[in-house]
């Protein structure tokens, strides 16, 4: 993982937290994106879920080494497995593309640069969601 990205997406980070509806805005956009996610999200607490998706975006970047990911992300990866959640591997790729928009719509200095390292940082762990799946 390059120090660059993770310096620009914790930065970036910051800037859209600081904005109350930052996770509404993207869990807005996730739930209207495919039938499959709004089922998915249909008895969930969302104000609890956007907590829950804050406290993830920071262990995922704590998370951007390989031991480090297993560690953080294990159990992670088996609450959303076949066997628990059935989130779909596909799912991952649509979630991460919603955030990425609703980052884009509440960071000021959102960029290329920006969007390539949120892309990079989260990669690896969504990688791991899905071999995990």
């Amino acid at each position: 993982m390059y120090e660059r990205d993770v310096e620009l997406f914790n930065d970036s980070l910051e800037r859209c937290s600081c904005e109350p509806e930052f996770l509404r805005r993207f869990y807005t956009l996730f739930l209207a994106s495919s039938d499959t996610v709004a089922k998915k999200f249909e008895r969930t607490d969302l104000r609890k879920q956007a907590r829950l998706l804050k406290t993830s975006l920071y262990i995922l970047m704590l998370a951007s080494g390989e031991s480090e990911r297993v560690v953080h992300m294990d159990r992670l990866a088996k609450l959303h497995s076949r066997a628990e959640l059935d989130i779909k591997p596909e799912l991952y790729d649509l979630w991460l593309d919603r955030l990425v928009q609703a980052v884009k719509e509440f960071d000021p200095m959102f960029g290329m640069e920006t969007e390539t390292a949120w892309r990079r940082m989260l990669q690896p762990g969504i990688e791991f969601m899905k071999s995990r799946y």
